[in-house]
């Protein structure tokens, strides 16, 4: 039966594994036996504004699939300085796959930003979700392939652009997100001081002339 969910204030009533479906095993129907299996793998999480997904030091046991909500995975370096490696919004991807699979402490923080829901599986379930459906896996693949390119992306804007260069870059590609991000978080995700991006939006928004 369709879940309902209470997010935002919002209530609604739709399945959560419709945009895991779309968006990994878009082949699959979901009413069949396949999909039956599929959904048989995952249970649902709910986390509050501020409630940890995972927290730096713990070994990843689940990943999670974004049904609702967007999280940061972010990192603290030895003089506390705290740095956002991405965001995760609907339809994508959350959990250190590197501590899971070779089980030592992940060394990233995982967090909700606002109210979410997310899908989570065991490594192993993962995995067998893997063997018994090439298409997922390679939806999978080409899920990490992408996140590949947008580090490597984000670190030579890091390197070679302007801070607004780097924000224009980041509101383009992923508007949506930018308008629910605070500004401290989105900073520090770019690299640069709030006090920066401030400057940067105030002149994006003067008039020309």
């Amino acid at each position: 039966m369709p879940n309902r969910a209470k997010l935002g204030g919002m209530s609604e009533t739709r399945d959560p594994f419709e945009s895991m479906f779309a968006t990994i095993a878009p082949t699959i129907d979901p009413p069949s036996t396949d999909g039956a299996f599929v959904r048989s793998l995952f249970a649902m999480r709910r986390l509050s504004k501020g409630e940890y997904y995972q927290r730096a030091g713990e070994v990843t046991t689940h990943g999670g699939f974004v049904v609702r909500g967007c999280l940061r995975t972010y990192s603290i370096d030895p003089e506390g300085v705290e740095s956002i490696t991405f965001f995760s919004a609907e339809r994508s991807w959350v959990g250190d796959i590197q501590s899971a699979r070779t089980q030592q402490p992940t060394t990233y923080h995982v967090d909700a930003i606002e109210q979410a829901e997310l899908l989570v599986i065991t490594l192993s379930d993962f995995d067998r979700l893997l063997a018994r459906f090439p298409v997922i896996a390679r939806y999978y693949q080409l899920g990490l392939e992408r996140s590949s390119a947008a580090r490597q992306r984000r670190i030579s804007l890091a390197l070679n652009s302007t801070a607004e260069e780097r924000y224009t870059d980041f509101i383009e590609r992923s508007p949506s997100i930018a308008a629910r991000i605070p500004q401290h978080m989105l900073a520090s995700y770019l690299g640069m001081t709030p006090e920066t991006l401030s400057r940067v939006r105030r002149k994006r928004r003067a008039p020309e002339g």
